[in-house]
């Protein structure tokens, strides 16, 4: 094999490397958070007290959060009522 093949079949398995992701799960109601090199997603579903909500209520952030190279380009994480969901529930 030449250099220039070794070198191509060593950047080719440096990148695969780089695409893998390590998932992370929190104990913060259900996130889970897939973590690459090159790119992120997180699965948001937080809860949140009264102290630390937004409207002083409970509720969940709820949504996804998509990263690539340390730029998110996409987020639609909302804040959910407690209230709203059971009404769901209820249906």
């Amino acid at each position: 094999m030449t250099r220039k093949k070794i070198g191509i079949i060593a950047v080719l398995a440096v990148l695969i490397i780089m695409l893998i992701p390590i998932k992370s799960q929190y104990k913060d109601g259900g996130t889970v958070k897939y973590n690459a090199v090159l790119y992120g997603i997180t699965k948001h579903h937080a809860i949140y007290s009264e102290r630390n909500s937004p409207s002083g209520k409970v509720g969940y952030n709820i949504g996804t959060t998509v990263r690539i190279l340390w730029f998110d380009v996409y987020d639609n994480v909302k804040f959910v009522l407690m209230e709203n969901i059971e009404r769901q529930d209820d249906k």
